[in-house]
């Protein structure tokens, strides 16, 4: 049994975890906040950009681009976004494990596919197993701003575009409240349901100088480059509720732990004692 200098030293080294946990619970929450005022900012923009498309792609049928164009599935590649560090409890293996499956599901071989990771933990897993990865971001900042993660957006985009990907998703984690984030695979390339969603009477609210095919030649990568940054948001807002909720636990755990051992430590000092004064009335009794 251990004596009670051990549980005592328990005791503070248990409360000092506590004091960093409760801290990095407060710090999760704020940052959480801040992700989600950002990425209902970028919202509008995104939508902006989908409804002209989508109004150009609808109301013109004779023009066209090769992102909206399906094509023979020879190569996929697979937009994945992890976190740089962990204490985040299932944020990055669920998703790594549900990717991990469908990839399995897909492909008999790794040239079949390739991957552009975001993030450290991914980084470092897909590296253990060998998968192919031909892009690497890490070290984005909390709050990320486009120009964090431009070049490999716009190269992603252009992999597509030159025939090196056939088709292109996003894997992330969708932030449903700080409790639950949903692990989900978004199409990214082709747009294949760009002008059959319903938004129409879009082009007729604009002029367009100089064409419409000019117009989709240059908002076409724009947009597959805005659907990568709002899924970054989205994933960073689910990874600071993840954080928070881990932390949130960990220190509940912390406080069941100290309340044990405070429990334990006051029987085994109130056993000490009891026998100390036993040991003293007995020894008393021995003189007379």
């Amino acid at each position: 049994m251990a004596s009670l200098r051990d549980i005592k030293a328990r005791i503070t080294s248990t409360k000092k975890t506590k004091q960093i946990t409760k801290a990095m619970q407060m710090v999760s929450a704020a940052k959480l906040n801040r992700a989600q005022n950002k990425a209902q900012a970028f919202q509008p923009y995104t939508d902006k950009i989908h409804e002209v498309v989508s109004g150009i792609a609808s109301s013109n049928t004779e023009v066209s681009h090769p992102m909206l164009q399906t094509r023979p599935v020879k190569k996929t590649g697979y937009v994945v976004m992890t976190s740089d560090t962990g204490l985040a409890g299932g944020y990055n293996s669920n998703l790594v494990r549900d990717l991990l499956k469908t990839i399995e599901a897909r492909h008999s071989s790794p040239d079949e596919y390739a991957i552009i990771v975001l993030g450290r933990i991914g980084r470092d897993l897909f590296k253990k197993r060998n998968l192919p990865i031909v892009q690497e971001l890490i070290g984005l900042p909390d709050q990320p701003e486009f120009n964090d993660i431009k070049n490999v957006a716009r190269t992603t985009v252009e992999m597509f575009a030159d025939g090196i990907f056939d088709e292109l998703y996003v894997w992330y984690n969708h932030f449903v409240n700080p409790i639950k984030q949903d692990v989900t695979e978004k199409k990214l390339l082709p747009l294949s349901d760009i002008g059959t969603d319903g938004a129409k009477g879009a082009s007729s609210e604009y002029v367009y100088e100089p064409s419409e095919a000019a117009i989709l030649e240059v908002l076409l990568p724009q947009y597959a480059e805005s659907l990568i940054y709002g899924a970054l948001l989205d994933a960073k807002a689910s990874e600071f509720g993840a954080r928070m909720t881990a932390m949130s636990a960990a220190t509940d755990n912390a406080s069941g732990i100290i309340d044990d051992l405070t429990l334990t430590y006051n029987r085994l000092r109130q056993a000490a004692i009891t026998q100390e004064i036993t040991e003293i009335v007995g020894g008393a009794a021995a003189l007379e």
